[in-house]
């Protein structure tokens, strides 16, 4: 059980220590009152945090190291309050909107941090629940969907995101926890690995043609075969060429 405190107090948990801090400065600016007690920055450092501190809030990632943020709310007490921050999961956005549960998008504003801090002074006034196993039936929900391919991607980084059609990107480039999507005329970033986009991506329309690059098939033009049998790919709306790995250059035998 929580331990009883005049004031409420809360922890962040995010494998990205910037977005904590950012998170954590809006709310010290728009809820003085609360107390932010400590942050993690992996799942399982999430619940050890929170199992020792007791917080009323948990304000959690959903995609962390190890334990992802829902993985950390089903084993909660209910009277610990959670936030969800997400930076592109529709399916789940859609799962909590359906079960009433708050979350954040990234990056996060004062003016959509500003709704949550209303909702959750009035679930602790009211001292308003939820169970364990609602975030036991998101979980559920959201990994039945992610078999189904995405239509649309969440792009960018700082203040500005932006929605793009899957169907407007050239190819995508692997950059660590980022990737790079190339639309015709930008360069966008998205945190996603290009191992998780290439499995929400539909294998029809991309192709694998490298360990970090993905391509839409609609957008190649041709493919030339070199000295030592590589293939470059040009592109209809991209000038770049694109390098086909030796691994993958079956794709292109019988083009």
């Amino acid at each position: 059980m929580n331990k009883v405190s005049p004031m409420p107090t809360a922890i962040v948990a995010d494998d990205e220590i910037h977005i904590s801090e950012h998170l954590i400065r809006l709310l010290n600016k728009m809820w003085p009152e609360l107390t932010v007690l400590e942050t993690a920055q992996t799942g399982t450092g999430a619940l050890d945090l929170i199992q020792h501190a007791e917080p009323d809030i948990a304000i959690l990632d959903i995609r962390m190291p190890g334990l992802s943020g829902l993985d950390v709310a089903c084993q909660l007490s209910p009277r610990t309050l959670v936030v969800f921050v997400t930076a592109f999961d529709e399916y789940a956005t859609q799962a909590f909107e359906n079960e009433a549960v708050d979350y954040l998008l990234k990056p996060v504003n004062e003016e959509r941090l500003a709704t949550t801090i209303r909702r959750l002074k009035q679930k602790l006034a009211t001292k308003t629940y939820i169970s364990p196993e609602v975030f036991g039936k998101i979980l559920e929900q959201t990994q039945t969907k992610a078999t189904e391919y995405l239509q649309w991607l969440r792009v960018g980084t700082g203040e500005l995101v932006e929605l793009i059609a899957v169907n407007k990107v050239v190819y995508v480039k692997a950059g660590g926890k980022y990737c790079s999507v190339f639309t015709e005329n930008k360069e966008h970033l998205i945190r996603m690995s290009i191992a998780e986009l290439e499995n929400r991506l539909d294998p029809q329309c991309f192709w694998r043609i490298h360990r970090g690059t993905l391509v839409n098939v609609n957008d190649i033009v041709s493919a030339r075969r070199g000295l030592r049998g590589r293939y470059q790919l040009s592109l209809r709306r991209r000038p770049e060429k694109l390098q086909v790995s030796t691994s993958h250059a079956h794709l292109f035998k019988t083009m």
